[in-house]
């Protein structure tokens, strides 16, 4: 693709942070081999526009550590297990990008030096330097610590200039869309009001971390097609989280 058929960005190295729900489609389980590709797809366009990518993905259609943990399962097992669920997402991923032609790295917090690289700051950036997407699983290797945190740990260590949230809406509302008509938008929100209004973005330690080290979150509908392309060329409906 030459530079005049694809849109501009300014930015040049970004995190993409997903549910693990978002891979299962329609399903209520599991993955979803389509959706699986069907996003491989949405990475495959922004990584040709040169943009270095990292991405990391939640665990929770596999396993969630919280409910395991509400249902009576120890915390710390019960998150251990979620990170788990990760890695299997993560390996997924790689697989549908590695067919797509994209040179993809899954690197664990986790050592499983059979299936994933440990995780390896210095290690990590080279890979993206190559061009490779680096998938950051297994969290941040400890228990306590969500996925939305462990993708702002790795945003702020990559050196990224923002995190890319794709969810199932186009953006922060004050309440949720899919229930209420009267929901209310935001184009921007800070830091400080998503904590203070409790605003379904990322959990409160991920926010504070970003907020921190002025790293903005970006809310886009991962279920647009094109549209994490179209996000990061200034395009569609989206939130900015920021100081």
């Amino acid at each position: 693709m030459s530079n005049t058929d694809s849109p501009k960005t300014t930015f040049k190295r970004v995190m993409l942070k997903i549910s693990g729900e978002a891979l299962m489609g329609d399903q209520g389980y599991g993955l979803h081999p389509p959706t699986v590709e069907r996003i491989a797809r949405e990475v495959k366009s922004v990584h040709d526009m040169g943009v270095e990518i990292c991405m990391v993905i939640g665990g929770g259609n596999v396993f969630r550590g919280l409910a395991g943990s509400a249902q009576g399962m120890e915390r710390t097992t019960a998150d251990y297990m979620g990170m788990l669920a990760t890695v299997m997402n993560a390996l997924a991923m790689q697989s549908a990008l590695e067919k797509l032609g994209v040179f993809t790295r899954v690197i664990s917090a986790i050592r499983m030096d059979e299936v994933a690289e440990p995780y390896i700051r210095r290690r990590a950036v080279r890979h993206l330097e190559k061009k490779r997407v680096c998938i950051f699983a297994a969290g941040t290797g400890n228990p306590y610590f969500t996925t939305d945190t462990a993708a702002t740990l790795r945003a702020n260590e990559m050196a990224c200039e923002a995190i890319f949230k794709g969810t199932k809406v186009d953006g922060v509302y004050d309440k949720d869309p899919m229930l209420h008509d009267d929901a209310k938008h935001f184009a921007t929100v800070t830091y400080d009001e998503v904590l203070a209004q409790h605003l379904n973005v990322m959990d409160a330690s991920a926010i504070a971390l970003a907020r921190d080290n002025s790293l903005p979150i970006i809310v886009f509908s991962l279920d647009e097609p094109g549209g994490f392309k179209g996000i990061l060329a200034g395009e569609g409906t989206y939130t900015k989280v920021h100081a």
